[in-house]
């Protein structure tokens, strides 16, 4: 029974592509029910059609805001079924929109945790617009304001600790060991947060829990952050491209010449001078809602949002012009 109803799920998204759009965008979620009007809308104001597919815990909330969805379709003009919610709650579901449902899905976006996302990075056979981690770090060069530093690190470490644009790791310059590193770390401990120490930071704070390699890849999302000393802008760079997830930076500096190096050297989708990695949202850089961040190379980068969710075709029109 559940095979005869796959394949009348698979027939029914087929029949319902439409020329119009540019883009068929398939969006897996898992237990928040919001993604079914923030993914629709935004792929609808591109000029996109969606697949959504909940979870089956916010299935029944993600169906009632889909009728709505629809309803404002209707009253628009619009195709109803320019967003369309996957209607059943088979796991096989998901492996179907991950082959591209035989060409009727473009971009696939994961929304949810690590192990739907890679799951859909590792089975997907069309293009994916995600993140797997927010393994984030902050580096503290010796030219930083220990002020200013103090509170950019527990805001981006304790603001939201469940965030994939919370800090996991800070990086301390060596040459800042006497003046930067103490106050960062007592900052830290007051603000309730625990602390994973590397061998040179035990040295000064013997009383901190030592940190293991597994720590400096590991997304805490929770008030636990692991700290390192490193030699300098170049040291802060070699740990950041072990260890980063690519996904979002900061570095607390004055000296311009480190500012540079940082911003040219280090490959994440998005870099912060002087600021919280909290920041990282497509919402708090302007560009309105978004879809999710991507830590890929190609095309969108970062938050994905409206402008992400395009992309292009040439009209050229000519006056009876040949080429020699």
């Amino acid at each position: 029974m559940l095979f005869i109803r796959f394949l009348v799920l698979i027939g029914l998204l087929c029949l319902c592509v439409d020329d119009r759009f540019l883009f068929q965008f398939g969006v897996i979620f898992e237990s928040r029910p919001n993604v079914t009007a923030d993914a629709g809308a935004l792929c609808l104001k591109a000029g996109n059609a969606v697949i959504l597919r909940c979870g089956s815990d916010s299935r029944r909330s993600s169906q009632a805001i889909h009728v709505c969805l629809v309803e404002g379709l209707k009253a628009a003009g619009l195709p109803e079924h320019a967003i369309q919610l996957v209607p059943v709650a088979d796991r096989a579901a998901v492996g179907a929109m991950l082959r591209g449902l035989e060409g009727a899905i473009d971009v696939i976006v994961p929304r949810g945790g690590k192990s739907l996302v890679a799951r859909v990075q590792n089975e997907a056979r069309v293009p994916v617009f995600a993140h797997l981690e927010g393994l984030c770090h902050i580096y503290v060069d010796a030219s930083a304001d220990i002020e200013m530093a103090k509170k950019i690190v527990v805001n981006a470490k304790m603001r939201r600790t469940g965030i994939c644009g919370a800090a996991e790791t800070l990086l301390v310059d060596g040459a800042a060991i006497g003046t930067h590193l103490t106050p960062l770390l007592e900052v830290l401990a007051q603000a309730g947060c625990e602390i994973r120490a590397s061998a040179t930071v035990l040295k000064v704070a013997p009383g901190m829990k030592p940190a293991t390699e597994e720590d400096w890849s590991t997304e805490y999302l929770d008030a636990i952050i692991s700290v390192a000393v490193v030699d300098g802008i170049s040291g802060a760079i070699a740990h950041i491209q072990t260890y980063s997830s690519n996904h979002t930076e900061a570095v607390i500096a004055e000296d311009p010449d480190v500012v540079a190096r940082f911003f040219t050297e280090v490959d994440s989708a998005i870099l912060l001078h002087n600021a919280s990695t909290q920041f990282a949202d497509g919402g708090e850089f302007g560009m309105g809602a978004e879809i999710g961040i991507a830590t890929g190379k190609m095309h969108a980068r970062g938050p994905v949002g409206v402008e992400q969710l395009t992309s292009f075709k040439y009209r050229v029109h000519g006056a009876g012009q040949t080429r020699p």
